[in-house]
């Protein structure tokens, strides 16, 4: 299950009142500082943005793909751990607008994790430590440290003990 926070809204729908959510030039100022960092080929130059503009907690040697889409509203819920890949045009989400409510929760992606081209990660989700997600995967709920998942529902595909065994059944590259 996502840990979100719920807030309800009367009236119009909740993206209506966004801007009693959420200030409107931290919205302009955030858009401009993750549309350079997407088009950046620069790995540090987007960690630096990340850390320092936005106020994400970003690990050593985490690598943010092109067109990686942050969430725009609330870029400090997210937090990546070290050495993490995350692929070419994944949106993170830490808010959801629904037509009664909105949402928001952290999202927290582990240390050393995998996650695949167009994939789309949902506010109040963790990613654990060594996971694997694969290309074009939508996280709706946890996934566990060292876990393979994917697919549309997210399901698991292998577990820590299963992905353990098929690396030791690889064969091992020759120098």
């Amino acid at each position: 299950m996502r840990k979100t926070t719920r807030y309800p809204v009367k009236g119009a729908n909740s993206l209506w009142h966004v801007y009693k959510t959420v200030p409107f030039w931290k919205v302009v100022r955030n858009f401009l500082i993750i549309q350079c960092a997407r088009y950046t080929p620069f790995l540090s130059m987007k960690s630096w943005l990340y850390k320092v503009c936005l106020g994400m907690k970003v690990g050593p040697q985490t690598s943010f793909a092109l067109m990686v889409m942050l969430d725009i509203m609330f870029p400090e819920k997210i937090q990546v751990g070290r050495n993490t890949v995350i692929g070419y045009n994944t949106t993170i989400l830490a808010h959801e607008y629904l037509i009664t409510e909105y949402r928001l929760g952290d999202v927290i992606i582990g240390d050393e994790v995998m996650i695949g081209a167009n994939s789309t990660i949902l506010p109040g989700v963790t990613i654990g430590n060594e996971a694997v997600v694969a290309a074009g995967t939508v996280v709706h709920k946890d996934v566990a440290p060292g876990f393979f998942v994917g697919g549309n529902p997210m399901r698991v595909i292998y577990t820590k003990e299963e992905m353990e065994k098929r690396r030791e059944a690889e064969p091992k590259a020759t120098t």
